[in-house]
């Protein structure tokens, strides 16, 4: 079978959770599973261990996704946190490790929502730690109530791979469960599609084939959700499982 690693998300010892409370999780959401499982694909959450066995782990893997969570530390892209939002700093260290394994051993990867901020800041670029308070004009995009029912129309750049990709969307349509977004594009990276209100929502790596090296800012694994409103998302992940077939 086709192996595809999945990035863990992490919950921390809290004494106040009745189950594994002094214990750390790693987990994946059940949508982000559907999603990726299908037949002839497994797929493998990747654990939270020491990088002697994490790197065994990662040789085995055809492809990686890494999901999405909670925000990035703002140290990540060499800022100070403005407020609140002080991030995961330990959970992107070892992302951080799964992704610079799949660029540098040529890969296929696909980066959601924070995978995809993560991406960014990989290549050295920065995000809006607060999207509203920091960039005047822009839309709500998350709500905790509305969470994934929550969509926006997007834009495809003319000519980018997700334009030939979605060629037969004439009002495309992505949902939105994020307060970050990217600030100042990462380096070698070429933008896909924006919101309207011009936030980059995707881009791919230009040192490989469009889509071998992607991230999105929407949640395709959450499509079921709002069904035929929105983009097939299926049409994304098929797209990415070529490259993977290709690289197997």
């Amino acid at each position: 079978m086709i192996k595809i690693g999945i990035s863990s998300s992490f919950m921390y010892p809290d004494l106040n959770r009745i189950v594994y409370g002094p214990k750390s999780l790693s987990y994946i959401e059940n949508d982000m599973a559907r999603y990726v499982a299908r037949k002839g694909i497994l797929p493998v959450l990747i654990p939270d261990l020491k990088d002697e066995l994490l790197f065994d782990i990662l040789a085995e893997m055809d492809g990686f996704v890494l999901q999405g969570g909670v925000d990035l530390a703002p140290g990540t892209y060499n800022e100070d946190p403005i407020g609140r939002w002080k991030g995961d700093r330990y959970r992107d260290v070892y992302e951080l490790k799964i992704l610079d394994y799949a660029i540098t051993h040529s890969k296929p990867l696909l980066g959601i929502c924070r995978g995809f901020q993560l991406m960014n800041a990989y290549f050295g670029g920065t995000l809006y730690q607060d999207t509203c308070t920091q960039k005047t004009g822009v839309n709500e995009h998350r709500d905790a109530q509305q969470y994934d029912t929550m969509k926006h129309p997007v834009k495809f750049v003319e000519g980018s791979f997700l334009s030939k990709l979605y060629a037969e969307e004439k009002d495309p349509f992505v949902n939105t469960v994020h307060h970050q977004a990217v600030k100042d594009l990462g380096n070698d990276l070429e933008v896909y599609a924006h919101s309207d209100d011009g936030l980059i929502e995707a881009f791919g790596y230009k040192n490989e084939p469009a889509g071998k090296v992607m991230g999105v800012q929407w949640h395709p694994e959450f499509s079921p959700t709002l069904g035929n409103e929105i983009i097939d998302e299926d049409i994304l992940f098929e797209a990415f499982l070529k490259h993977v077939k290709s690289s197997t």
